[in-house]
């Protein structure tokens, strides 16, 4: 069964990539700073958007003094579909937050 959402090989249709990507890249710039930051080993990162994610990470293109490097961090739990992406997404900003010292307001 496939739908807008999911498949069954857990692969995403291009519009819902696309919209994750709008709304993290319009929304969340300072959340996957964040991430790449502290969880991608890049705390050189002045800048940092996700371009991408399938079922088992989510990547990135941070931008350090060299130019820009890809980062790919796996998922704390498998995802399946775009709730499960949004799931795992705020998973992943908490730990960054967790292990960097920050919290939310």
């Amino acid at each position: 069964m496939t739908d807008e959402n999911t498949s069954e090989s857990a692969q995403f249709s291009p519009g819902v990539v696309a919209a994750v990507l709008a709304h993290m890249n319009d929304d969340h710039a300072d959340d996957s700073l964040l991430i790449c930051r502290v969880l991608g080993g890049r705390p050189d990162a002045v800048a940092a958007r996700m371009t991408g994610f399938d079922h088992e990470a989510a990547t990135f293109d941070a931008t350090v003094l060299e130019g820009v490097v890809g980062v790919r961090l796996a998922w704390d739990r498998p995802v399946r579909d775009r709730g499960d992406v949004r799931t795992a997404v705020v998973a992943m900003f908490r730990a960054a937050q967790e292990r960097s010292g920050t919290s939310a307001s």
